[in-house]
């Protein structure tokens, strides 16, 4: 009986313990976050990525796209011999940059893109040795949140 209580508890405990984990990594919770590069973090189950894109403008050309990786407490992780692509959505056009490593967590290309400010991206990242992770990313949300408020 007593062991059975004790189980309860330290389950009860460990599934509180989860979930403020889970609701600290949500996407709303990182777009309260200053990025390191001043870009938009997303979570996937093993990193924390950074996406870093041009700023806002209607005009389509040749534009970088840079993925900072790190681990969940933000320590850089290596992206030697990873590789990337990164979908972008913008208004009816869609553009796939292939990403290369650049730097120590660093992964860059560049690719023809329109950066509107209701752009989309789904991004791919896989370190060597390690399965594919994704996240979806709305670079210019947060931004448009802040001049909505702005302008009340």
């Amino acid at each position: 009986m007593i062991f059975h209580k004790a189980l309860i508890t330290t389950a009860t405990f460990a599934g509180l313990l989860a979930s403020g984990v889970a609701l600290a990594h949500s996407d709303a919770y990182l777009d309260t976050q200053t990025a390191p590069h001043g870009g938009q973090l997303r979570m996937t189950a093993s990193y924390h990525l950074e996406l870093v894109v041009t700023g806002p403008g209607q005009q389509a050309r040749s534009n970088p796209v840079v993925v900072h990786v790190t681990d969940h407490a933000g320590a850089k992780l290596s992206t030697a011999e990873a590789k990337g692509v990164v979908t972008l959505l913008a208004g009816k056009s869609r553009t796939t940059v292939q990403l290369k490593p650049d730097g120590d967590n660093r992964l860059k290309g560049a690719g023809v893109y329109a950066a509107t400010p209701d752009m989309k991206a789904i991004v791919s990242v896989t370190l060597p040795g390690k399965a594919t992770e994704q996240a979806r990313f709305t670079p210019f949300a947060r931004q448009a949140d802040h001049s909505d408020h702005a302008a009340h």
